[in-house]
């Protein structure tokens, strides 16, 4: 089982850029945990 834990830094910059989808493919985790403290609700 593949556990993963990615303390994303502008969680939107991220998603723009497609690379949660590209760790996502790349790594296949079973479990991804994605940690942001700057983001409200509606960034999500």
């Amino acid at each position: 089982m593949k556990i993963y834990s990615w303390n994303v830094n502008g969680i939107r910059a991220v998603h723009k850029k497609g690379a949660l989808q590209d760790f996502i493919t790349k790594h296949q985790p079973d479990v991804l945990c994605l940690q942001e403290t700057k983001a409200n609700q509606d960034q999500i």
